[in-house]
Protein backbone atom coordinates (compact mmCIF):
# COMPACT_ATOMS: atom_id res chain seq x y z
CA UNK A 1 0.00 0.00 0.00
CA UNK A 2 0.69 3.79 -1.20
CA UNK A 3 1.65 6.32 2.03
CA UNK A 4 0.73 9.17 -0.58
CA UNK A 5 -1.58 9.26 -3.50
CA UNK A 6 0.14 9.34 -6.95
CA UNK A 7 1.62 12.71 -7.73
CA UNK A 8 -1.02 12.35 -11.14
CA UNK A 9 -3.31 13.74 -12.03
CA UNK A 10 -2.62 16.72 -9.81
CA UNK A 11 -5.09 17.48 -7.68
CA UNK A 12 -5.16 20.74 -5.90
CA UNK A 13 -7.76 19.53 -3.56
CA UNK A 14 -10.74 19.32 -1.39
CA UNK A 15 -10.76 15.53 -3.14
CA UNK A 16 -7.92 13.58 -2.55
CA UNK A 17 -6.69 10.46 -4.77
CA UNK A 18 -6.95 6.72 -3.66
CA UNK A 19 -3.84 5.75 -1.56
CA UNK A 20 -3.89 2.57 -2.44
CA UNK A 21 -4.29 2.21 -6.30
CA UNK A 22 -4.26 -1.57 -7.87
CA UNK A 23 -0.74 -2.19 -9.24
CA UNK A 24 1.44 -4.98 -10.52
CA UNK A 25 5.06 -5.75 -10.57
CA UNK A 26 7.52 -5.11 -13.39
CA UNK A 27 10.76 -6.79 -14.09
CA UNK A 28 13.64 -5.04 -11.73
CA UNK A 29 15.18 -3.30 -15.11
CA UNK A 30 12.29 -1.18 -15.36
CA UNK A 31 11.98 -0.28 -11.71
CA UNK A 32 9.23 -0.98 -9.59
CA UNK A 33 5.47 -0.81 -10.40
CA UNK A 34 2.66 0.17 -13.00
CA UNK A 35 -0.33 1.48 -11.35
CA UNK A 36 -3.82 1.53 -12.43
CA UNK A 37 -6.68 3.69 -10.78
CA UNK A 38 -9.39 6.07 -11.81
CA UNK A 39 -12.62 8.83 -11.62
CA UNK A 40 -16.15 7.31 -12.13
CA UNK A 41 -18.04 10.88 -11.22
CA UNK A 42 -21.72 11.34 -11.82
CA UNK A 43 -23.12 15.57 -12.01
CA UNK A 44 -26.51 17.22 -12.08
CA UNK A 45 -26.85 20.81 -13.10
CA UNK A 46 -29.40 23.54 -12.86
CA UNK A 47 -29.02 27.13 -14.04
CA UNK A 48 -30.86 30.55 -14.61
CA UNK A 49 -30.81 32.34 -18.31
CA UNK A 50 -30.16 29.59 -20.16
CA UNK A 51 -28.82 30.54 -23.63
CA UNK A 52 -30.44 28.52 -26.89
CA UNK A 53 -29.66 25.35 -27.33
CA UNK A 54 -28.53 24.69 -23.68
CA UNK A 55 -30.60 23.01 -20.68
CA UNK A 56 -32.08 24.48 -17.65
CA UNK A 57 -31.88 21.46 -16.19
CA UNK A 58 -29.73 18.39 -16.37
CA UNK A 59 -27.53 15.14 -15.33
CA UNK A 60 -24.29 13.59 -17.22
CA UNK A 61 -21.46 11.91 -16.29
CA UNK A 62 -18.23 13.84 -15.56
CA UNK A 63 -15.71 11.55 -15.47
CA UNK A 64 -16.10 7.87 -16.45
CA UNK A 65 -11.74 7.70 -16.69
CA UNK A 66 -9.00 4.94 -16.05
CA UNK A 67 -5.29 6.28 -15.22
CA UNK A 68 -2.50 4.42 -16.06
CA UNK A 69 1.15 4.83 -14.88
CA UNK A 70 4.76 4.57 -13.75
CA UNK A 71 6.11 6.44 -11.76
CA UNK A 72 9.49 5.22 -10.79
CA UNK A 73 12.90 4.32 -12.74
CA UNK A 74 14.49 5.63 -15.69
CA UNK A 75 11.32 4.97 -17.73
CA UNK A 76 8.23 6.10 -16.75
CA UNK A 77 4.61 7.11 -18.23
CA UNK A 78 1.36 8.18 -17.54
CA UNK A 79 -2.12 7.69 -19.52
CA UNK A 80 -5.46 8.78 -19.17
CA UNK A 81 -8.38 6.95 -20.59
CA UNK A 82 -12.11 7.55 -20.79
CA UNK A 83 -15.30 10.08 -21.12
CA UNK A 84 -15.23 13.29 -19.53
CA UNK A 85 -17.34 17.12 -19.22
CA UNK A 86 -15.77 20.01 -19.26
CA UNK A 87 -18.22 22.52 -17.14
CA UNK A 88 -17.18 26.16 -17.03
CA UNK A 89 -18.44 28.98 -15.37
CA UNK A 90 -20.05 31.36 -18.22
CA UNK A 91 -19.89 29.15 -20.85
CA UNK A 92 -23.11 26.52 -22.22
CA UNK A 93 -22.46 22.81 -20.77
CA UNK A 94 -21.71 20.42 -23.45
CA UNK A 95 -22.23 16.66 -22.24
CA UNK A 96 -19.43 14.24 -21.71
CA UNK A 97 -19.51 12.21 -25.43
CA UNK A 98 -19.58 15.54 -27.17
CA UNK A 99 -17.24 17.09 -24.83
CA UNK A 100 -14.72 14.46 -25.21
CA UNK A 101 -14.91 13.98 -29.03
CA UNK A 102 -14.57 18.03 -29.57
CA UNK A 103 -11.83 18.44 -27.21
CA UNK A 104 -8.97 15.86 -26.06
CA UNK A 105 -10.50 12.73 -27.52
CA UNK A 106 -10.96 9.60 -25.51
CA UNK A 107 -6.91 9.35 -24.51
CA UNK A 108 -7.12 13.49 -23.03
CA UNK A 109 -3.45 12.90 -21.72
CA UNK A 110 -0.54 10.54 -22.36
CA UNK A 111 2.91 11.06 -22.45
CA UNK A 112 6.47 9.32 -21.72
CA UNK A 113 9.25 10.19 -19.27
CA UNK A 114 12.56 9.74 -19.09
CA UNK A 115 14.21 10.17 -15.78
CA UNK A 116 17.36 10.98 -14.96
CA UNK A 117 19.37 8.52 -12.69
CA UNK A 118 22.14 9.43 -10.38
CA UNK A 119 23.79 12.51 -11.21
CA UNK A 120 21.28 13.58 -13.20
CA UNK A 121 18.55 12.75 -11.07
CA UNK A 122 17.23 16.37 -11.06
CA UNK A 123 16.24 16.27 -14.86
CA UNK A 124 13.53 14.61 -16.86
CA UNK A 125 12.20 14.63 -20.03
CA UNK A 126 8.36 13.78 -21.43
CA UNK A 127 6.60 13.60 -24.82
CA UNK A 128 3.08 13.21 -25.70
CA UNK A 129 -0.34 14.80 -24.91
CA UNK A 130 0.53 16.45 -21.65
CA UNK A 131 -1.19 18.71 -19.24
CA UNK A 132 -0.91 23.03 -19.34
CA UNK A 133 2.09 24.29 -17.10
CA UNK A 134 0.31 27.25 -17.43
CA UNK A 135 -2.51 28.48 -15.27
CA UNK A 136 -3.97 27.36 -11.16
CA UNK A 137 -6.65 25.31 -12.38
CA UNK A 138 -6.36 21.98 -13.58
CA UNK A 139 -8.17 20.15 -16.32
CA UNK A 140 -10.96 17.99 -14.57
CA UNK A 141 -13.86 18.29 -11.91
CA UNK A 142 -11.80 15.73 -9.65
CA UNK A 143 -8.49 18.06 -9.94
CA UNK A 144 -10.05 20.98 -8.78
CA UNK A 145 -11.26 23.02 -5.62
CA UNK A 146 -14.47 23.59 -7.41
CA UNK A 147 -16.63 21.46 -10.19
CA UNK A 148 -16.50 24.18 -12.93
CA UNK A 149 -13.44 25.30 -14.12
CA UNK A 150 -13.02 29.85 -13.61
CA UNK A 151 -13.20 32.27 -15.80
CA UNK A 152 -9.17 32.98 -15.86
CA UNK A 153 -9.10 28.94 -17.09
CA UNK A 154 -11.44 29.94 -20.08
CA UNK A 155 -8.12 31.67 -21.87
CA UNK A 156 -5.21 29.27 -21.00
CA UNK A 157 -4.96 25.88 -22.76
CA UNK A 158 -5.81 22.80 -21.34
CA UNK A 159 -3.41 19.81 -23.03
CA UNK A 160 -0.72 20.33 -25.26
CA UNK A 161 0.64 18.01 -27.84
CA UNK A 162 4.71 18.69 -27.87
CA UNK A 163 7.57 17.71 -25.47
CA UNK A 164 8.72 18.96 -22.54
CA UNK A 165 12.02 18.86 -20.56
CA UNK A 166 11.96 19.46 -16.42
CA UNK A 167 14.31 20.47 -13.40
CA UNK A 168 13.83 19.66 -9.85
CA UNK A 169 16.37 20.15 -7.22
CA UNK A 170 15.10 21.08 -3.60
CA UNK A 171 12.59 24.25 -3.24
CA UNK A 172 12.96 25.20 -7.09
CA UNK A 173 10.66 23.43 -10.22
CA UNK A 174 12.06 24.48 -13.72
CA UNK A 175 9.59 23.23 -16.75
CA UNK A 176 10.17 24.20 -20.44
CA UNK A 177 8.33 22.88 -23.25
CA UNK A 178 7.33 23.30 -26.88
CA UNK A 179 4.74 22.03 -28.04
CA UNK A 180 1.00 23.21 -29.94
CA UNK A 181 -0.36 25.99 -27.25
CA UNK A 182 -4.55 25.34 -27.06
CA UNK A 183 -4.40 22.20 -28.78
CA UNK A 184 -3.85 23.15 -32.11
CA UNK A 185 -1.66 20.94 -33.58
CA UNK A 186 0.75 23.25 -34.99
CA UNK A 187 3.80 22.84 -32.85
CA UNK A 188 4.26 27.29 -32.49
CA UNK A 189 4.41 27.38 -28.80
CA UNK A 190 6.66 27.89 -26.08
CA UNK A 191 5.39 27.35 -22.14
CA UNK A 192 7.41 27.33 -19.42
CA UNK A 193 6.88 27.10 -15.52
CA UNK A 194 9.38 27.98 -12.49
CA UNK A 195 7.91 27.46 -8.75
CA UNK A 196 9.69 28.22 -5.84
CA UNK A 197 8.64 26.42 -1.94
CA UNK A 198 9.57 29.03 1.03
CA UNK A 199 9.04 27.77 4.78
CA UNK A 200 8.93 24.27 4.94
CA UNK A 201 6.49 23.89 1.58
CA UNK A 202 4.20 26.42 3.20
CA UNK A 203 4.24 29.18 0.55
CA UNK A 204 4.61 28.82 -2.89
CA UNK A 205 5.63 31.32 -5.73
CA UNK A 206 5.10 30.47 -9.84
CA UNK A 207 5.78 32.12 -12.74
CA UNK A 208 3.99 30.39 -15.84
CA UNK A 209 3.64 31.90 -19.01
CA UNK A 210 3.34 30.80 -23.20
CA UNK A 211 3.10 32.28 -26.35
CA UNK A 212 3.07 31.90 -30.39
CA UNK A 213 6.58 31.82 -32.07
CA UNK A 214 5.46 33.70 -34.78
CA UNK A 215 2.49 31.58 -36.64
CA UNK A 216 -0.77 33.51 -37.06
CA UNK A 217 -2.73 30.03 -38.41
CA UNK A 218 -5.42 28.49 -35.50
CA UNK A 219 -7.41 30.03 -33.25
CA UNK A 220 -7.33 33.01 -31.70
CA UNK A 221 -5.82 33.02 -28.53
CA UNK A 222 -3.37 30.49 -30.18
CA UNK A 223 -1.74 33.16 -32.23
CA UNK A 224 -0.95 35.58 -28.55
CA UNK A 225 -0.06 34.87 -25.93
CA UNK A 226 -0.83 34.10 -21.65
CA UNK A 227 1.05 34.95 -18.64
CA UNK A 228 0.28 34.26 -14.90
CA UNK A 229 2.15 35.22 -11.55
CA UNK A 230 0.62 32.44 -8.95
CA UNK A 231 0.58 32.69 -5.04
CA UNK A 232 -0.19 29.54 -3.03
CA UNK A 233 -0.46 29.65 0.90
CA UNK A 234 -1.25 26.80 3.61
CA UNK A 235 -1.51 27.22 6.81
CA UNK A 236 -3.72 25.29 8.87
CA UNK A 237 -6.99 24.04 7.61
CA UNK A 238 -6.74 26.87 4.81
CA UNK A 239 -5.20 26.19 1.46
CA UNK A 240 -4.65 29.94 -0.26
CA UNK A 241 -4.20 31.02 -4.00
CA UNK A 242 -4.23 34.16 -5.15
CA UNK A 243 -2.97 34.76 -9.14
CA UNK A 244 -2.86 36.58 -11.79
CA UNK A 245 -3.43 36.25 -16.08
CA UNK A 246 -2.22 38.70 -18.77
CA UNK A 247 -3.32 37.78 -22.05
CA UNK A 248 -2.53 39.46 -25.51
CA UNK A 249 -3.55 38.42 -28.80
CA UNK A 250 -1.44 39.91 -32.31
CA UNK A 251 -3.30 42.20 -34.81
CA UNK A 252 -4.31 39.71 -38.10
CA UNK A 253 -5.73 40.91 -41.17
CA UNK A 254 -8.91 43.30 -40.25
CA UNK A 255 -8.95 41.79 -36.60
CA UNK A 256 -7.15 44.52 -34.08
CA UNK A 257 -4.53 42.97 -30.96
CA UNK A 258 -6.21 42.98 -27.96
CA UNK A 259 -5.12 42.11 -24.24
CA UNK A 260 -7.15 40.77 -21.32
CA UNK A 261 -6.11 41.18 -17.69
CA UNK A 262 -7.92 38.69 -15.04
CA UNK A 263 -7.75 37.95 -10.78
CA UNK A 264 -8.51 35.01 -9.00
CA UNK A 265 -8.33 33.85 -5.51
CA UNK A 266 -9.07 30.60 -5.02
CA UNK A 267 -9.26 28.78 -1.37
CA UNK A 268 -9.82 25.93 0.80
CA UNK A 269 -11.05 25.33 4.21
CA UNK A 270 -10.86 21.83 6.06
CA UNK A 271 -13.57 21.49 8.41
CA UNK A 272 -12.22 17.98 9.29
CA UNK A 273 -10.99 15.17 7.38
CA UNK A 274 -14.21 14.51 5.67
CA UNK A 275 -15.51 18.16 5.17
CA UNK A 276 -14.00 20.95 3.46
CA UNK A 277 -15.31 23.97 1.68
CA UNK A 278 -13.80 25.70 -1.60
CA UNK A 279 -14.46 29.19 -2.84
CA UNK A 280 -12.92 31.20 -6.14
CA UNK A 281 -13.84 34.95 -6.94
CA UNK A 282 -12.53 36.26 -10.19
CA UNK A 283 -12.56 39.49 -12.36
CA UNK A 284 -11.69 39.81 -15.58
CA UNK A 285 -11.45 42.68 -18.38
CA UNK A 286 -10.36 42.96 -21.73
CA UNK A 287 -9.62 45.53 -24.47
CA UNK A 288 -11.35 47.10 -26.94
CA UNK A 289 -14.92 48.25 -26.02
CA UNK A 290 -16.49 50.22 -28.36
CA UNK A 291 -13.09 49.90 -30.50
CA UNK A 292 -14.26 48.52 -34.88
CA UNK A 293 -13.19 45.30 -35.33
CA UNK A 294 -11.92 44.58 -31.62
CA UNK A 295 -12.12 40.80 -30.65
CA UNK A 296 -14.48 38.84 -28.46
CA UNK A 297 -12.11 37.17 -26.16
CA UNK A 298 -14.07 36.78 -23.19
CA UNK A 299 -17.09 35.68 -25.24
CA UNK A 300 -19.58 38.67 -24.28
CA UNK A 301 -18.61 41.18 -26.11
CA UNK A 302 -15.36 42.92 -27.80
CA UNK A 303 -13.93 45.00 -24.74
CA UNK A 304 -16.33 43.00 -22.17
CA UNK A 305 -15.85 42.72 -18.28
CA UNK A 306 -17.05 39.93 -16.16
CA UNK A 307 -16.45 38.78 -13.00
CA UNK A 308 -17.95 35.45 -11.00
CA UNK A 309 -17.84 33.79 -7.25
CA UNK A 310 -18.39 30.52 -6.49
CA UNK A 311 -18.84 28.56 -3.50
CA UNK A 312 -18.41 24.61 -2.99
CA UNK A 313 -18.79 22.35 -0.24
CA UNK A 314 -17.49 18.88 -0.25
CA UNK A 315 -17.84 15.38 1.71
CA UNK A 316 -14.91 12.70 1.22
CA UNK A 317 -15.09 9.33 2.88
CA UNK A 318 -12.30 7.33 1.84
CA UNK A 319 -12.79 7.13 -1.94
CA UNK A 320 -16.40 8.21 -2.43
CA UNK A 321 -17.39 11.76 -1.90
CA UNK A 322 -20.46 14.35 -2.76
CA UNK A 323 -20.26 17.88 -3.12
CA UNK A 324 -22.26 20.79 -3.91
CA UNK A 325 -21.34 24.43 -6.08
CA UNK A 326 -23.30 27.41 -6.51
CA UNK A 327 -22.18 29.96 -8.19
CA UNK A 328 -22.54 33.42 -10.35
CA UNK A 329 -21.04 35.36 -13.12
CA UNK A 330 -21.89 38.77 -13.80
CA UNK A 331 -20.76 41.18 -16.93
CA UNK A 332 -20.52 44.39 -18.22
CA UNK A 333 -19.35 46.63 -21.50
CA UNK A 334 -21.20 43.95 -23.00
CA UNK A 335 -22.86 43.60 -26.28
CA UNK A 336 -26.67 42.44 -26.59
CA UNK A 337 -26.54 38.66 -27.94
CA UNK A 338 -23.44 37.80 -26.60
CA UNK A 339 -24.69 37.09 -22.96
CA UNK A 340 -27.53 34.70 -21.69
CA UNK A 341 -30.65 33.63 -21.61
CA UNK A 342 -32.98 32.97 -25.00
CA UNK A 343 -32.04 36.30 -26.23
CA UNK A 344 -28.55 36.97 -25.41
CA UNK A 345 -29.36 39.87 -23.53
CA UNK A 346 -29.12 38.94 -19.58
CA UNK A 347 -25.62 40.20 -18.14
CA UNK A 348 -25.44 37.55 -15.54
CA UNK A 349 -26.34 33.96 -14.87
CA UNK A 350 -26.85 31.65 -11.37
CA UNK A 351 -25.70 27.64 -11.06
CA UNK A 352 -26.18 25.33 -9.17
CA UNK A 353 -23.86 22.34 -9.69
CA UNK A 354 -23.86 18.60 -7.60
CA UNK A 355 -21.00 16.15 -8.11
CA UNK A 356 -20.63 12.33 -6.62
CA UNK A 357 -18.32 10.04 -7.34
CA UNK A 358 -15.55 7.55 -6.65
CA UNK A 359 -12.10 7.90 -7.23
CA UNK A 360 -10.19 4.55 -7.28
Amino acid sequence: MRADPLPVPAMSGPLTANISPFSFDVPDWLGDKIYFGGALTGLALWQSNRVTGDDGSLADLSNGQMFVQKTDGWLQFYAQFGIYSLPRIGVAYTKAKSATQATFGYVPVAYAKLQGQGRWSAFSLEAGKLPTLIGDEYTFTFENMNIERGLLWNLEPAVSRGMQANYSQGPLNVSLSWNDGIYSNNLNWISGLASYVLNGGADTFAIAGGGNLGGHNGPLLNRGNVFNIIYTHLSGSWTISPYLQFVTTPSASSVRATSEFGAALLTTYSLDDHWKISGRAELETSSGHNTLNAPNILGYGAGSTAWSATLAPTYQWKKFFGRAELSYIGTDNTTPGDLFGSSGTNKGQVRLMLESGILF
